[in-house]
């Protein structure tokens, strides 16, 4: 049992130990989703979602396999949940906005795969967090995805207007920005 409070859980998961800006989880979608700011935030919502789902999932099933003495079969349970987490989502999106679905595109399947919320369910269990805890953790993992996503898609919508040179345009700037912002995240150190 981890006696943590929600304050330091929830600031520790979205500012100091970021999923993307310190443990480097979710490139994937922060590098290819972060074009626009209003896919971006919308982005963050799904993955925020997907993460309190399945962080209420990866509590039920740690209990019930420690219960059975049978907790190797974790990482594979906790891949299936979060697939079909992630199956309801999407076809979710895709009926009520068609438009955010197109916009999207790859990356909104590609949730599940994307190591932050795995990481986040494998956290949760090493941690020992209870159910209270482990919902703090999820709600303060989505935030500071979100909050990554939303800060990269602002400074790349800046970076469209910039005069750069040519041997920086594109995927260089954009991963100098990533690894700038990644450092400024780090100035939270101090807070855990």
């Amino acid at each position: 049992m981890n006696t943590e409070s929600y304050w330091t859980i929830l600031i520790n998961a979205s500012l100091v130990n970021n999923f993307v800006l310190a443990y480097f989880l979710g490139i994937c979608p922060f590098l290819g989703v972060s074009g626009k700011m209003e896919t971006a935030s919308k982005m963050g919502g799904a993955v925020t979602f997907v993460m309190l789902i399945s962080s209420v999932c990866a509590y039920g099933i740690h209990a019930l396999l420690v219960a059975i003495n049978a907790p190797f079969l974790e990482l594979i349970s906790y891949i299936v949940v979060i697939a079909a987490t992630v199956q309801l989502v999407e076809m979710f999106i895709k009926k009520m906005s068609p438009a955010l679905f197109r916009a999207l595109g790859i990356f909104l399947p590609l949730i599940t795969t994307n190591c932050a919320i795995l990481g986040l369910a494998l956290f949760q269990t090493s941690k020992g967090y209870d159910l209270g805890q482990s919902l703090i953790f999820a709600i303060g993992a989505g935030l500071g995805f979100t909050l990554a996503l939303v800060l990269m898609a602002g400074i790349r919508e800046q970076l469209e207007y910039a005069e750069v040179p040519d041997v920086v345009k594109g995927t260089a700037l954009t991963l100098l920005a990533a690894g700038l912002l990644s450092l400024t995240f780090m100035g939270f150190s101090g807070l855990g």
